[in-house]
């Protein structure tokens, strides 16, 4: 475990002062090529009026940093709820917020029950740029959300700590190329031989991949050949501030 003082995680919690800033969410498919549907819709953090993410997270603090990671998760749960969105949502989160996994949890599950949103519709995915020194500790961290139900992804997936010795110690339900191999690969040799490898090898050990950043139909085709089904980007639908496209007009199809 990592060495985080649990009684002090706890005070921050509990005693922790009202957040100074609002915020809210922008949600973008995750679609399911083979199936032709909607599978998932990520989370993704904006001001209060839609402003960029970087607005809200410049103000992350090791002061704020426990209540804002609850606080987005409530409101995540929320708005999905109000949108009535009938698929998985994904949820992201800051592990270095973390303390007790067990304790930490119980604002979200009593958020899901609240909202009447299912658990096991709801994906924990780390967040994209959150440095974790510690990867057995991130590891024990989505063990618990998976043991409660939840479904888990690692972002970001080839990219800093996000590899091999993380897989080693825990398999999610999911992992997400990071963007940099997904960019041209069709035009490249080099990018479509590690995806293969990493389809080949996720599947072994009964992981699905998505594959995320995706802005063409021709690197949409060139992964569907390559056994992905998972996946997000312009190409299918940009992030709509507090609602979500209809799938009628979401292409189900790589191109």
């Amino acid at each position: 475990m990592a060495s985080i003082d649990v009684r002090a995680g706890c005070a921050l919690c509990r005693d922790a002062n009202p957040l100074q800033f609002d915020f809210s969410y922008a949600f973008q498919p995750i679609v399911d090529v083979h199936a032709r549907k909607v599978f998932a819709h990520e989370a993704l953090v904006r001001g209060p009026a839609g402003e960029p993410a970087s607005s809200v997270l410049s103000r992350i603090t090791a002061d704020n940093r426990y209540s804002f990671d609850q606080a987005c998760r409530e409101k995540a749960i929320r708005i999905a709820a109000s949108l009535n969105l009938p698929s998985h949502l994904s949820i992201n989160f800051l592990p270095n917020a973390i303390y007790r996994p067990e304790v930490c949890i119980r604002s979200t599950l009593q958020a899901a029950d609240r909202h009447g949103f299912p658990v096991e519709r709801i994906i924990f995915e780390t967040v994209e740029g959150e440095q974790v020194s510690d990867g057995k500790w991130l590891a024990e961290i989505l063990s618990e959300y998976k043991r409660m139900g939840f479904k888990t992804a690692i972002d970001d997936f080839g990219a800093g700590f996000a590899g091999l010795n993380l897989l080693a110690d825990f398999q999610p339900d999911m992992v997400k190329l990071d963007m940099a191999l997904i960019r041209g690969i069709d035009q490249s040799a080099s990018r479509r031989a590690i995806v293969a490898g990493v389809v080949f090898m996720c599947g072994q050990l009964d992981i699905d991949v998505i594959a995320e950043g995706i802005e063409t139909g021709d690197e949409a085709n060139c992964l569907s050949d390559l056994g992905i089904r998972l996946m997000q980007g312009y190409w299918f639908g940009r992030p709509q501030f507090e609602g979500a496209a209809r799938e009628a007009d979401i292409p189900m199809h790589p191109a």
